[in-house]
């Protein structure tokens, strides 16, 4: 799955020239052999430096608390979301639910790898969800509905259905 997110983030990114990936050990984890220095190992290592690559640094955060919002998101999907149990999903969108309350992107006022990568990591889960469930967790289903719709990036995912006009009122939950 990384090294599809990988290939769909260049492609946003817009550079022309794809890069082979290949992966090690169980979890597949995704290595990037560059010509000309070490293999870059992980998911959020070979992100940001694709951004960079492509002259993208405000991908990446355009002040250093940025930045680090960027990263601690980043860090996020790869140890909390990959591989979480199915009993901690609940938690997961819950704890993501309340931080989305007043956000419109996961990291300050424009679009940031977090973004990309958070819902690279949650389309699997909300692809699961019913419309109750979506309501529930109804900052979560705006943040990814407009994540989702956002040029470039769902290349290899389907589109998720999300209701516009909630149907449930919040008594029948």
């Amino acid at each position: 799955m990384a090294v599809r997110e990988l290939s769909s983030l260049e492609k946003y990114l817009g550079l022309k020239k794809p890069n082979k990936y290949s992966t090690q050990g169980d979890k597949k984890i995704p290595v990037l052999q560059k010509n000309n220095g070490p293999p870059l190992t992980g998911l959020v290592t070979i992100a940001c430096h694709l951004a960079k690559e492509a002259k993208r640094p405000d991908l990446l955060g355009d002040s250093s608390e940025l930045r680090a919002v960027v990263q601690q998101w980043l860090e996020f999907r790869v140890t909390k979301l990959d591989g979480c149990p199915k009993e901690d999903i609940k938690t997961i969108l819950k704890d993501l639910n309340c931080y989305l309350q007043d956000k419109v992107y996961m990291a300050g006022n424009q679009f940031t790898l977090a973004d990309a990568f958070m819902y690279y990591g949650i389309h699997s889960l909300m692809v699961d969800l019913t419309i109750q469930e979506k309501e529930q967790y109804l900052n979560v289903t705006r943040w990814f509905n407009h994540i989702q719709h956002y040029t470039g990036v769902r290349h290899h995912l389907p589109p998720v259905v999300v209701l516009k006009n909630r149907i449930y009122n919040s008594r029948h939950h």
